[in-house]
This record gives C-alpha cells, structure tokens and sequence, in this order.
C-alpha cells in the first residue's frame, strides 16, 4: 500500500517521508495549541507597543506605558543619595582626624567606604584588604604603611595614588636598578645585608659584613641607617620581614637588580571627595591604621 493510500483514525495521510521504514502521520496540530500559539504572538506584539523594545540609533522605543526598571533604578539612587546629601557634606567638611568623635558619621563613612572598597580596591588589595603578597599588593590590615597610615595619610593616597602620570601631586619614589650599577657579586652582598636586617635564615654573615659599606653608600639615605624605612619616601621598613615584593633570597635580589615600580591610581580623579573620606575611614579602621 503507497503513503497515499494510508489513512490515520482521523483520515489523514502521511508527511511522505520515509525513516528506515518509518512515516509520520500529517495530523494537525491541536486547536488549542495553535491558539496558545497565536495568543503569545499578540500578547509579544502588544507587550513591545506598551514597553521600551525596539532599538533605534542611539536609544530605544520607550512604549506606550513609559515604563523603564532602569529609571527606576536611578531614581531610587537619586533618593538615596538626596537622603545622604547632609551626611556627605558633613563627611567631606569634617576633618578627618577626629571622625571618630561623631559616631553617626563615623559609623556612615565605614560603611559607605565599605561599599567603595569594594568595588574599585578589592580588585587588587583583596576583599579582606589583606593584599597579595609577592605582586605589589600591599596588605591594609597590618602597620607598614609605606607613606603613612594616619587617617589623613591615607585620604591622600587614595586621592592622589602612587607613581601615575594623572596627578601630579601622586606620591612618587623611585628605587635604581643596581644591576646597572652594581656587580652581580656587590648585589649579592648589598642583597645577604638587606636580608640580615630582618634576621632572614636565608642572609649569609660573611655576604652581609661584606655588603655593610655598600648598603650605607647607596640605600641608607632612603631606607635610614637601621633600615627601618622613611615613609614620606615610600621606602620600606626591611627589618619588620613584612616584604612587599617576597622576602626570599630570590625575590630580593630581583628587587634589587632590576627594582620596582608599582603604581596606584589616582581615585580623586574618579570617585566623589565624600567617597575618598570614606574610604579613608574604612580603611583606617580595619586594623592596620596608625
């Protein structure tokens, strides 16, 4: 019997196509799902009419009922922040020093500049603030501070950075590269000194002695004769074995020889003064603030 010849129990025929034998029945759809059907390519039509949908130039349709969850969101932003409006201002006259004398506003700042941290710092310092050790990244929960941990230190590195070429009131240090000056063996002994300071089991007490003269001739005008740092320079504290870069012999030497030059954006440039205040507030309080 042909495909024409056979009828399904509601008479129809087949598709005419053939699988290894097999034919399908050309049965119609069900009404109710051909009407399912056609309900939703109305309701799609008339749901683009009523709401923003179709792409323009350089905007969209903003339909006939005006609705828009992106306005609505701004407009919630707006009222927070008109809310927040006399904190703010308060935030941005206070002098930072004695914040934590209002509580209301102390308590606004840390969580506000909680929310910045987040957002623009977290990236490199860590969620925690505790940084990452051996890329630069410094931690914010301990007392190293390279240009100083004061609440007001800290508002100023926030809002001028660190060795960028955007502000030119960034903080701004530059260690040589001593593999220019330098042989390998006087890196190697100025290397075993600066690891001595800090005690390092890795230093060798002969290399040390012999790199003592070379250490008071080249660094000790940056980091002082004891190696504890000058924070106003940005330079480190190398007796406290808190190591921005690595403390090993091999990380040291690389610091060394080639030096290192790592750079902090200027937030002034991006952030709100209320948001550096809070920052800065945030910041100081996690523990690490002087």
């Amino acid at each position: 019997m042909s495909s024409d010849d056979k009828k399904s129990e509601l008479g129809h025929g087949t598709t005419g196509h053939s699988w290894d034998g097999i034919e399908e029945w050309n049965n119609p759809l069900p009404r109710w799902w051909l009407w399912t059907f056609y309900v939703t390519i109305i309701w799609g039509v008339l749901f683009t009419i009523a709401y923003p949908a179709w792409p323009l130039i350089s905007s969209a349709t903003g339909g006939f009922l005006s609705y828009s969850t992106r306005a609505n969101v701004d407009a919630e932003i707006a009222a927070v922040a008109e809310r927040n409006a006399p904190l703010n201002e308060r935030l941005v006259a206070i002098d930072l020093t004695t914040i934590r004398d209002d509580a209301e506003l102390h308590g606004y700042a840390v969580n506000k500049g909680a929310a910045v941290f987040r957002a623009n710092c977290s990236q490199c310092h860590g969620a925690g603030a505790a940084g990452v050790q051996a890329s630069g990244y410094p931690s914010l929960l301990d007392d190293a501070w390279l240009w100083g941990g004061e609440i007001d230190q800290i508002a100023y590195t926030i809002r001028h950075g660190i060795r960028n070429e955007q502000d030119p009131d960034a903080h701004w240090s530059e260690m040589p590269a001593y593999g220019d000056i330098f042989t390998d063996e006087e890196i190697s002994q100025v290397v075993h000194y600066a690891l001595s300071l800090s005690d390092s089991p890795e230093h060798d007490p002969a290399l040390a002695s012999a790199g003592e003269q070379l250490w008071f001739d080249n660094c000790a005008a940056c980091h002082g004769d004891e190696g504890m740092g000058m924070a106003d320079l940005g330079a480190p504290n190398l007796t406290d074995a808190i190591w921005l870069y690595g403390g090993s012999l091999e990380t040291v030497t690389e610091t060394v020889t080639h030096s290192r030059f790592g750079i902090m954006p200027a937030w002034g440039l991006r952030l709100t003064d209320a948001e550096v205040a809070a920052t800065a507030a945030y910041v100081h309080q996690l523990g690490g603030g002087q």
